[in-house]
């Protein structure tokens, strides 16, 4: 029988919803492989009768088997609680759990608990009810806590398998007085309570989420010890010290800053401190940076040298220049001995495709082609006309010069053009105004500017 909470069906847990992976849903965290499992016992040896078992979260324990029982790994198992008993998942048996405990540092004394029994039915149905009020509990914790003034943030329970306990976790700056916040808790519940005190990066395990990285947090999923992490793991391996890039979802420092740290500071101890100084002939010369993966060391001439720039210098170089300095001896210059740095050679056998495009090719309009308007107008108000083009014909058969005005849009009622309050109305007829010549729009006298005179439009031949 599997996990409670994922019933296995078409080969995948059904329960969590998690797809085939149930590590983020607590049902497979610290989870170990035996690799002993297929190994047969020497003839006369006896089986350990000792299992580990995994309860939520990352919680697990040592129990000793009673009565016979012949336990698989992955099955529920009912075990000694105080008080009454608990549900937990049997995650490991077999030689390896004698590792597991030398690791964890129990001992193998007779005051371990003792399975009692493999979970029935019942114990299930318990056990699962049990937890899925685990999340409601964990609100109304939460408000009785804020209602008492208490300065603490509970951020989990856990019930006992039947649900006689429950045990809220909550962290905490200062020491906190929640006698009475249990006193309410009880009456509230009807169970008995147990508050645990927990760190910030015991908190994360418990509720696990997603680094930085894009995996599982180490802590909630592998990670059984908790070290303490100090910024000079970062200074060591010359990272940032921006708090926002070394903290982890915690708030304390990314625990994965210890995972190489001995190994930079097995390399450190070759290049020499970064406070030596080199003297030359043409100045003194400053660290500036140290690269370990290629045993390269820049240095950088003070501000008073001109044309000072970064130089990059062999580790053993270096060390010789150290050496002749405490001698007392100085090199000529820097510059002499600077390795050069070969270019980025680009793989013409690969071809990267992705980004080949343009970011901003949609960004930019397209060009589209002018077509000529007819109804443009030439500074005479005689529109454009296109070369070749013939004039057309009237309906009734004459060809008459067609009047500006014709092209006009009407004006709405009561509303004038610019300018047109003091100026006489043009004539439709020949294209003249009433009352004389200069009194047109298009005059001189009314644009304030000379313009040539029309010329007549020639009639068409017949």
């Amino acid at each position: 029988m599997g996990c409670s909470n994922c019933g296995s069906g078409g080969g995948l847990p059904g329960g969590c919803k998690n797809n085939g992976n149930c590590s983020t849903s607590g049902c497979n965290k610290l989870d170990v492989f035996d690799w002993l499992s297929h190994i047969e016992l020497a003839p006369g040896q006896r089986k350990y009768d000792i299992v580990e078992v995994r309860f939520k979260g990352t919680r697990k324990g040592f129990f000793r088997i009673s009565g016979g029982l012949d336990l698989q790994v992955g099955e529920v198992i009912a075990v000694e609680s105080s008080p009454g008993y608990d549900i937990g998942v049997v995650s490991l048996k077999g030689e390896l759990v004698k590792v597991q405990m030398k690791k964890k540092k129990v001992q193998d004394t007779i005051e371990l608990k003792k399975v009692v029994r493999k979970a029935t039915q019942e114990d299930v149905t318990i056990w699962q009810e049990a937890r899925q009020m685990e999340n409601d509990t964990m609100h109304q914790a939460r408000s009785l806590a804020k209602g008492a003034g208490l300065s603490m943030k509970i951020s989990d329970v856990e019930f006992q398998g039947d649900k006689k306990k429950a045990t809220f976790f909550y962290t905490a700056e200062d020491r906190v007085d929640f006698r009475e916040l249990i006193r309410k808790m009880a009456d509230t519940f009807k169970t008995r309570i147990e508050m645990r005190q927990i760190g910030a990066r015991q908190e994360s395990a418990r509720l696990g989420g997603i680094g930085s990285c894009g995996r599982e947090l180490c802590c909630s999923t592998w990670l059984t010890d908790f070290r303490t992490v100090s910024t000079s793991a970062a200074r060591y391996q010359q990272l940032s010290l921006n708090p926002q890039k070394l903290a982890g979802q915690c708030g304390k420092l990314k625990c994965c800053l210890n995972y190489e740290l001995d190994m930079y500071m097995e390399a450190v101890k070759d290049f020499p401190s970064p406070n030596i100084k080199l003297q030359t002939k043409k100045g003194v010369a400053y660290h500036l940076k140290t690269d370990i993966f290629k045993r390269l060391v820049y240095y950088i001439y003070d501000d008073g040298v001109a044309g000072s720039a970064p130089l990059a210098l062999d580790l053993t170089t270096v060390n010789e220049i150290i050496a002749a300095n405490k001698a007392g001896d100085k090199f000529d210059d820097l510059k002499d001995y600077e390795v050069e740095l070969s270019p980025v050679v680009e793989d013409t056998d690969y071809l990267n495709v992705v980004g080949q495009d343009s970011l901003t090719r949609f960004d930019s309009s397209k060009k589209k082609k002018k077509r000529p308007n007819r109804n443009t107008r030439k500074p005479g108000g005689k529109p454009a006309a296109r070369s070749g083009d013939k004039p057309a014909p009237n309906q009734s058969g004459e060809n008459k010069p067609r009047s500006n005005n014709n092209r006009r849009k009407p004006n709405p009622k009561g509303s004038k053009p610019q300018g047109a309050e003091n100026k006489p109305s043009s004539s439709p007829q020949g294209g003249k105004p009433q009352g004389g010549a200069d009194k047109g729009p298009n005059s001189p006298a009314s644009s304030g500017k000379k313009r040539p005179p029309r010329k007549p439009r020639p009639p068409n031949k017949d």
